[in-house]
């Protein structure tokens, strides 16, 4: 199951994010997010654990708990939602103009 984590300390890591979740039973990945100019953490992360039940029950278990000072949001992943194609600016009537 896909976990989803937010509202992470700027300071937690990847590996203090697994530790978290590792007393639940095993974590295939943990990653904290972070912006790929700056390189600072976003604020959350995922964390994937293949038994379903073990997933559940540390999501029960941290979510709104403290962790690195701040008081986290576990819940189960969602997958994006369909989005329509295209995006980016919409071009003005006028063609001239943007």
């Amino acid at each position: 199951m896909n976990i989803f984590v937010t509202k992470l300390s700027y300071d937690t890591s990847s590996e203090a994010l697994q530790e978290a979740f590792e007393a639940f039973g095993e974590v295939s990945s943990a990653k904290v997010i972070t912006d790929r100019d700056t390189g600072r953490s976003k604020g959350y992360g995922f964390v994937e654990m293949d038994n379903d039940d073990e997933a559940r029950e540390a999501i029960n278990a941290l979510n709104e708990t403290e962790l690195d000072g701040r008081t986290i949001i576990v819940k189960e992943a969602r997958p994006k939602e369909d989005r329509p194609a295209g995006g980016g600016r919409r071009p003005n009537r006028d063609f001239n103009r943007w």
